[in-house]
């Protein structure tokens, strides 16, 4: 027979040594997860993560080292109609008298009226870390409190980059408590679903989480080469749970079904091994070319997301070959133990006639259309998609702002009605200069006067009182300036503002200034300038993932035309989710379904992440579905049962392993804050699709017009069949139309 697969001998090798597999990758989670958290995580600085000329401002202004401490204010303003001055100004001493004996507490500031009347402001200069405030400013807050308690009259608030985050935390925080709670028990209610046995659905999630844990350690190891973001755990905890329970659901469902057959446990385990492993190995390793394809975006925050994903991605494919036949082996029929009555009548594998497996009844009647009438089905399917897909031509991105936060807590109530009367407060434009200590002069009369020629603009909030913000490095050579406006980030007159200091205001004020470098940033600009980078690392991240894609499809089925139509189905799935996204959270119209303020745009990393996450789990079910398809056609079947075949045989794991993804991944949509829910979305929208009309509807078209051609490859390409112990079932003549 040849040198079986190296699939087929680890499982083998496996199954006939369970404790030790067990054992094995027991010691190498805890190996991992430990070395892990001793070596500590390194995470990316502020240069590593800078993009564009806001990039460059960052950087000039963190070398100016200006320590800057975490500010408070204290905002009063009246319940309703006008502002009483002497009770306003009563309350702000009371608050000012509290709050110097408040620990945490540097300085109180004088109160500061707001131009129309309608506020007074107190700032309130916290001492210690600027990056522990948000944890030490309840003491603030409280005394706050006892401000309003005695000044009931009065709208009494607390607010500034400290208690929003407080607040933000404490919102957020719960947001993804919840999320995690509800993922694990969603994923294994779907299982149990699926399966019909408590065990055969405990499986798969036991190792995805260990999965996930073992990755972790990696990822923190790998951090040292390539720093790590504070988004990766999320995602390698989403990637990671995603992957792993595919891949196990992928290989028990063939286990059983060849059980089912009357193999034995051994022989059941090698045939899953063989067809299921096989697929594991061509699937993960096209997830792994997707997540390798963000290396390519020169981005920190992208490149600490690819190595989490590969690494998590190459864990599971490795449990789903060496321990889950293992486990599987040592639990032989016990897998299917205990049993939930009815749902196991529903979902345990059948048996017909001569030990084959019973023929579905829904899916066939699904795939009828197709089978019969491919042409017009291919062309109304794809129409659909197409025309769900010509949204995402229109798409717009942008960083979301302080608008964009949910408006549920007091803070950001508060942060609205201080932006209201002190418009300065609001969006601003970081100045930032660098030059010569001699200029330092020169550059602060430049900044001041375009502090003024800006506060003359409408575009531009008008300077307060106290003067434009400037501050001085202590070696007098960099110099910062915030130009407020009074637009939300996301308003297109911000980005008016933006330009113009760009293009105009700033060169004409610091052009002759000898040594001078300077440049623009404020979340405004980082918006744009992150946007910008985006779209011209889009089509670089797609060539490469779609050239490497093919060459993995083509190698695995020894088809040009199997590749070419996979990455076809593909784009279609990420094209239409990308247009429902922009229906959904550009075009506004779910505002109130999602409970969500819609920002007229897309966040601007979504695009380039959602395209290699949903192409990379997309192709786990075109590789399980093409290749049930290629085991009819070797078995002997016409091109066309084999699609009946391969669809019908795949469609009730497929579906499990989509509904498992869709039922995770739309808990984010109820997160609060909308970049989360625009993830969640479009992976659920994208994941539902693919399973359902490019799987079911699309690829059976497809495969049925196009016929032997499927199979073509140059003579280089071609290799000998190999193998495969399958008994496909006889096709029923009714399905695939045979006369």
């Amino acid at each position: 027979m040849g040198a079986r697969p190296v699939t087929v001998r680890l499982a083998r090798w496996s199954a006939e040594h369970p404790w030790r597999a067990i054992a094995l990758w027991v010691v190498f989670v805890a190996v991992c997860f430990v070395g892990g958290t001793a070596a500590g995580l390194n995470e990316a600085t502020d240069s590593d993560q800078a993009i564009g000329e806001s990039g460059r401002a960052g950087l000039i202004a963190d070398a100016g080292d200006f320590h800057d401490p975490a500010v408070e204010n204290v905002l009063i303003t009246a319940r309703s109609g006008s502002l009483d001055q002497a009770a306003a100004k009563a309350a702000a001493d009371d608050a000012a008298d509290r709050l110097r004996g408040v620990t945490g507490v540097a300085a109180v500031g004088q109160p500061v009226p707001a131009r129309d009347g309608s506020a007074l402001l107190l700032p309130i200069t916290m001492s210690g870390d600027p990056e522990t405030a948000a944890d030490r400013v309840q003491p603030l807050r409280d005394a706050t409190a006892g401000v309003q308690d005695a000044h009931p009259q009065l709208r009494v608030e607390q607010v500034g980059g400290p208690s929003i985050n407080k607040a933000l935390d404490d919102t957020l925080g719960g947001d993804f408590k919840r999320a995690e709670l509800l993922s694990l028990p969603v994923t294994l209610a779907i299982l149990i679903i699926a399966f019909g046995a408590l065990i055969a659905a405990g499986v798969p999630v036991l190792l995805a989480l260990s999965s996930v844990a073992a990755a972790m350690g990696l990822s923190t190891l790998a951090s040292h080469l390539v720093p790590a973001t504070d988004v990766t755990a999320s995602v390698i905890l989403l990637i990671g749970m995603a992957v792993g329970v595919d891949y196990s659901l992928f290989y028990v469902r063939r286990e059983r079904e060849e059980r089912a057959k009357g193999r034995s446990g051994l022989d059941a385990v090698e045939i899953a091994a063989e067809t299921s492993g096989h697929a594991v190995v061509v699937s993960g390793f096209a997830v792994i070319i997707s997540m390798a394809g963000l290396l390519l975006a020169n981005d920190a925050v992208f490149s600490s997301l690819a190595v989490g994903s590969i690494l998590v991605v190459a864990v599971a494919v490795t449990g789903s070959l060496t321990v889950l036949p293992a486990v599987l082996a040592k639990l032989g029929r016990w897998v299917d133990r205990p049993r939930v009555p009815v749902l196991w009548r529903l979902t345990a594998p059948r048996t017909g006639r001569h030990g084959q497996p019973a023929s579905p009844r829904l899916w066939p009647a699904l795939l009828r259309p197709a089978l019969r009438a491919p042409v017009p089905t291919l062309v109304i399917a794809v129409g659909l998609l197409l025309a769900l897909a010509a949204p995402a031509l229109g798409m717009k991105l942008k960083f979301p702002g302080m608008e964009d936060l949910p408006r549920s807590t007091p803070a950001m109530q508060a942060y609205d009605r201080l932006t209201a009367a002190f418009p300065s407060n609001g969006t601003s434009h970081l100045v930032a200069v660098q030059a010569p200590a001699a200029e330092a002069e020169r550059v602060r009369a430049a900044l001041t006067d375009l502090a003024g020629r800006a506060g003359g603009d409408p575009l531009f909030a008008p300077v307060e009182a106290d003067g434009p913000k400037i501050r001085v490095s202590d070696d007098r050579r960099v110099t910062v300036l915030d130009v407020a406006t009074p637009y939300a980030s996301r308003d297109d007159r911000a980005v008016d503002s933006l330009h113009k200091l760009r293009d105009e205001l700033v060169p004409a004020e610091l052009r002759g200034i000898p040594g001078v470098e300077y440049a623009v940033g404020g979340g405004v600009a980082a918006s744009e300038d992150y946007a910008k980078h985006v779209w011209e690392k889009l089509p670089i991240v797609m060539g490469f993932v779609l050239l490497l894609t093919f060459l993995v499809m083509a190698f695995t089925f020894r088809s040009v035309v199997v590749a070419v139509s996979s990455i076809v189905l593909n784009l279609l799935s990420a094209g239409a989710s990308y247009g429902l996204l922009v229906l959904v959270f550009q075009g506004g119209w779910a505002d109130d379904l999602l409970n969500f303020t819609s920002m007229d745009a897309i966040v601007s990393w979504l695009p380039l992440f959602l395209f290699v996450v949903l192409f990379g789990l997309s192709m786990d079910y075109h590789v399980f579905v093409v290749s049930r398809i290629r085991e009819g056609i070797r078995a002997g079947m016409s091109n066309r049962e084999a699609v009946a075949y391969g669809i019908t045989s795949s469609a009730g794991v497929v579906s499990s392993a989509a509904l498992v993804m869709v039922g995770v991944f739309s808990i984010f949509a109820t997160l609060s804050t909308i970049d989360m829910k625009q993830l969640g979305i479009g992976l659920a929208a994208a994941i539902l699709l693919d399973a359902t009309i490019i799987r079911a509807v699309v690829l059976p078209s497809l495969m049925t017009l196009l016929g032997d051609a499927n199979w073509w490859a140059p003579r280089f390409l071609r290799g000998r069949p190999a193998a495969t112990r399958i008994d496909p079932p006889e096709p029923e003549r009714e399905l695939v139309g045979v006369r």
